[in-house]
């Protein structure tokens, strides 16, 4: 009688990117680890949706629970990655509505709120002027953005005030998807890069000042 594998995955609920929707993935084998010094157990489970596409997932054991007790995280095809819960929440909050309306197929209504978290972004950092890309250059112009990321900003000025006012001109998925991938990074550049390496700053400074004391005494 063959034993019962009490760790095999059964099928699972998740979103496959390729169908763009809600499936029933069916499982294709699976693998565990565990190393207790790099936290809970893992369940690595290869599945299939109902049109043959490879899914990725992985699962975490807790306190002794089944994995099923854990939600599956998609990790092939990549799934959206949290935001540092350094940025603000009504930033965060904003760019999520942004990534439901590219999931729900509006690709204007995604490239609206990313212009609606850019401008958010600016209103924190003591940045409001009559439009978005004055409020943008303000910022690059203080200091608060690189070169790069102005340029890219310059670049899609055509596709932001398309989703803004009253027109003809259809986005696309990729217009959207562009859109977000700049308020994300410019996200990611204020509040994580930013204050990652102004600590990276001090403590240099104050490892030299140590370093410096030590060989003067």
């Amino acid at each position: 009688m063959t034993p019962i594998d009490e760790h095999a995955p059964g099928p699972m609920a998740l979103v496959c990117p390729r169908c763009e929707g809600p499936v029933m993935g069916e499982p294709h084998g699976y693998t565990m680890s565990y190393d207790p010094n790099e936290g809970p157990p893992e369940r690595w489970t290869l599945l299939k949706c109902p049109r043959d596409h490879a899914l990725l997932v992985l699962q975490n054991e807790f306190s002794g629970l089944t994995f099923d007790d854990d939600d599956p995280f998609r990790v092939y095809p990549p799934q959206d990655r949290h935001l540092s819960t350094e940025i603000p929440q009504p930033l965060r909050s904003a760019h999520e509505e942004a990534r439901k309306c590219l999931r729900a197929k509006a690709y204007t209504a995604a490239v609206a709120m990313s212009g609606r978290t850019l401008e958010g972004a600016c209103e924190l950092q003591g940045v409001k002027e009559n439009t978005l890309q004055r409020s943008l250059g303000k910022m690059k112009e203080g200091g608060l953005i690189d070169g790069r990321l102005w340029d890219w900003a310059e670049t899609l000025r055509g596709v932001r005030n398309a989703a803004s006012h009253f027109n003809n001109e259809e986005l696309t998925r990729q217009d959207a998807e562009d859109a977000l991938a700049f308020s994300e990074a410019l996200l990611d550049y204020l509040y994580v890069l930013t204050a990652r390496f102004n600590a990276l700053k001090e403590r240099r400074t104050t490892e030299k000042g140590v370093s410096d004391a030590n060989g003067s005494a």
